[in-house]
């Protein structure tokens, strides 16, 4: 494995600065199954809204596969510009009560998993990191008419306990973010990592309720301050939208429906079980579910492109 430390740029006053030892550390990273942009708003946020500086850059040329997720540019009128490259880094934020921690916030590195790993985990050793709490969001079939469920993780258990009203046993595709936990654990640190599940047939829509919902599991676990404000405004409004379009199909609101029955059962019944475990007879697969709604908000979206909608 080549050097680490070669992986970032760090700035050393800070990274040597006694006030940012023993902080928390919220890991944001976008990219991995990422359902309703739901780290990227959490990261927006929480540096749109408070005072960060910044600690640690990394070197994302040697992480980023540019060909598989290629940056946006504009093109205007007869030339191109504003090419939105990505950025990868470790700042040291105040919260809304002065309250200090650490934000590892950017893309999830497509490549040298172990090397990042080492580093970042090298990095909150340098800093006595306190706790490494983490946010991400998969695609999951529940309603949207339900606040959304999250799936707590972790060795922190007074910190997880109680969250998730089922206890999967699971074998699934890793992310840096996965390998960060299981590496932070190995190395004495306390985690807890919050996934909140997205509704499937939305997963793709910038949702900012699910954002909120991420925000509001770090503040419990970590006691900070953090800004939802905006994001609550703005999933009101996006809640009005979805409602909207779903109540002009009697097919989409029957698969609601569904979705909302079998959440209420598993909400309220006793013992863990997982929202994916139903009868066969009682509710579509997730791909029927998905098909049935994405091609619903589709064509709700090509009559309202159409002229004179």
């Amino acid at each position: 494995m080549q050097d680490p430390q070669k992986l970032y740029l760090g700035h050393q006053g800070l990274l040597n600065d006694p006030r940012l030892k023993g902080l928390d550390l919220v890991v944001s990273l976008t990219g991995f199954a990422e359902a309703g942009f739901t780290a990227q708003q959490v990261s927006e946020a929480i540096l749109a809204e408070l005072d960060a500086e910044e600690v640690v850059e990394f070197d994302v040329d040697q992480l980023y596969d540019y060909r598989s997720r290629r940056p946006r540019v504009r093109f205007i009128e007869d030339h191109f510009e504003d090419v939105s490259m990505p950025e990868l880094k470790l700042y040291a934020v105040t919260d809304g009560l002065g309250q200090p921690f650490l934000l590892l916030a950017g893309p999830e590195p497509d490549l040298q998993w172990q090397r990042f790993s080492e580093a970042v985990t090298e990095l909150a050793e340098k800093l006595r990191v306190r706790l490494v709490a983490s946010v991400a969001s998969m695609p999951m079939p529940v309603p949207h008419t339900r606040p959304l469920p999250v799936t707590a993780h972790g060795n922190r258990h007074d910190l997880i306990q109680g969250i998730s009203p089922w206890k999967p046993l699971a074998e699934l595709g890793a992310s840096a973010g996965h390998l960060l936990e299981v590496e932070f654990g190995r190395r004495g640190f306390d985690t807890v990592g919050y996934t909140v599940n997205v509704p499937q047939y939305l997963s793709e829509a910038e949702l900012p309720q699910a954002a909120v919902t991420a925000l509001e599991h770090l503040s419990a676990a970590t006691k900070l301050n953090l800004p939802t404000d905006h994001l609550r405004e703005a999933g009101r409004d996006v809640e009005q939208q979805i409602n909207e379009q779903v109540g002009g199909s009697a097919e989409v609101q029957g698969v609601v429906s569904h979705l909302e029955k079998r959440y209420d059962e598993t909400i309220t019944e006793s013992g863990p079980r997982s929202l994916l475990a139903r009868d066969e007879s009682e509710i579509p697969d997730a791909d029927e579910l998905g098909e049935t709604i994405e091609r619903f908000l589709a064509e709700h979206e090509d009559n309202d492109s159409e002229p004179g909608s």
